[in-house]
């Protein structure tokens, strides 16, 4: 019971701090500023993460599945295989996992540091409501970045397969590049939209939860960081299955 009472605490007080972080959008001040440079930060900074893992994941899988394709006489499908593959789920979620083991630790950690510093407690007694001013570029950075991320990490995978395919499989380009543009739609799309969205909030949801609830000095710090990539990746992989059921059923192909 414990358990399942910290878990409807911890909702709720995650609730709590969106509400608080985004309710009057328009008054000022409306710091932009610091959003921007949290979208530069997060975007910017995990590009070259996201398009690594990216290139070699869409390689990896031309690599992986071009021997079971030949032995149906289907090798010639191996770009539908990485795009649909990419565009479903291993672009969205090993996106998101990756802005999770970097985004969400370091605002966990930067706002963790601050709590056991008393800096929160200073912006407070100033005036400055640090759920608008913390909170709230961090909650937009990681919601408008984490779509933007996604589609590179699905472009530059889809160009991993299409080198291995190339090199490795002697597949001709127009056969892997036509039979990948079959596998794009509007419903997957929107989709990976929907995942990364959601994916993106989470992630952001709970770096900042776990940085402002911080106690207990250094060690509290590295507790809150650790907690937030482990939370933000079992959530991810949770709500990823029932987005997915989401996405099927409205699609109509459940």
């Amino acid at each position: 019971m414990n358990f399942f009472l910290l878990t409807l605490v911890e909702l709720q007080e995650s609730t709590l701090l969106v509400w608080r972080a985004l309710r009057h959008p328009f008054r000022r001040p409306r710091y932009w500023r610091e959003t921007v440079a949290q979208m530069d930060s997060i975007g910017f900074g995990t590009l070259p993460i996201v398009l690594l893992a990216g290139f070699f994941i869409g390689a990896v899988l031309a690599l992986q599945t071009a021997g079971t394709l030949r032995s149906f006489g289907a090798q010639n499908y191996t770009g539908r295989l990485v795009a649909t593959s990419l565009l479903r789920e291993l672009g969205p979620v090993l996106t998101c996992i990756l802005l999770a083991g970097r985004a969400g630790s370091g605002i966990a950690a930067e706002l963790g540091a601050m709590c056991v510093s008393e800096q929160i407690d200073a912006m407070r007694a100033l005036g400055t409501d640090p759920f608008r001013k913390l909170v709230r570029p961090r909650l937009l950075a990681l919601i408008t970045m984490a779509p933007v991320l996604t589609i590179f990490a699905n472009v530059v995978g889809i160009i991993g397969g299409l080198i291995v395919a190339i090199t490795l499989l002697q597949i001709p380009s127009s056969v892997y590049l036509s039979s990948a543009r079959e596998a794009l739609n509007y419903e997957d799309i929107l989709g990976t939209f929907l995942k990364t969205g959601v994916f993106g909030l989470i992630v952001a949801v709970v770096g900042c939860r776990c940085g402002l609830r911080t106690r207990g000095g250094t060690v509290g710090v590295g507790q809150s960081t650790t907690t937030s990539v482990v939370v933000s990746i079992v959530l991810i992989l949770v709500s990823d299955f029932f987005l997915t059921r989401l996405i099927l059923t409205l699609s109509g192909t459940a």
